[in-house]
């Protein structure tokens, strides 16, 4: 995203132009198509073009091509961890965690719109068709630090570390398994 760029709402492909609908509540509806596992991935890319172009036919031969260009252009989140280097100039070994996702669009729903709420004055619900999802997505990255749904963010992120208590241990592990993504058990570490 650049400040300087106008917001996404047509693109050119294969020398045709596409209007293209990037509302946060339209990709997040491309989202729940994305994890339908009755659907082949064909049908995924059709359904998607479709919430996203609106109805149209596309050519059967460039619709997987453009899907792809559409998602990894406009919706695709990418949270990779900057690369560091050893002393040498190694890049040095990523830890399991900084890959790992804090925080899920559809678990998450209700904080993240209390959140929006609490820190922006802003009614997700109202925002529908109107919230483009680069905006969105900028918002939720940037949610302070005393909402829930960073808070929550913090309590996946905790590990166990010298110097506290067992009792704060133990309530930060519960809330780990009130809070966690996809029933993982947090680690048992003291």
């Amino acid at each position: 995203m650049r400040l300087n760029d106008p917001l996404v709402t047509s693109f050119a492909f294969e020398g045709k132009e596409y209007a293209i609908d990037l509302s946060f509540d339209n990709v997040l509806d491309v989202f729940d198509y994305l994890n339908d596992k009755t659907l082949r991935d064909y049908e995924k890319a059709e359904i998607c073009l479709a919430l996203l172009l609106g109805d149209q036919s596309f050519d059967k031969a460039i619709t997987i091509d453009l899907w792809n260009h559409v998602y990894e252009s406009f919706i695709h989140i990418e949270s990779k961890q900057p690369i560091e280097y050893d002393r040498k100039g190694n890049p040095m070994p990523v830890k399991e965690d900084e890959n790992k996702n804090f925080i899920d669009l559809d678990k998450d729903a209700e904080y993240i719109f209390a959140s929006f709420q609490q820190a922006y004055g802003m009614n997700l619900y109202r925002e529908q068709r109107k919230l483009h999802w680069h905006e969105f997505q900028s918002l939720l990255n940037g949610l302070p630090s005393d909402t829930i749904m960073q808070r929550i963010i913090q309590i996946r992120m905790w590990k166990p570390s010298k110097g506290e208590s067992t009792e704060y241990k133990q309530s930060m592990r519960d809330l780990q398994k009130i809070y966690a993504l996809d029933d993982e058990e947090p680690e048992e570490v003291d």
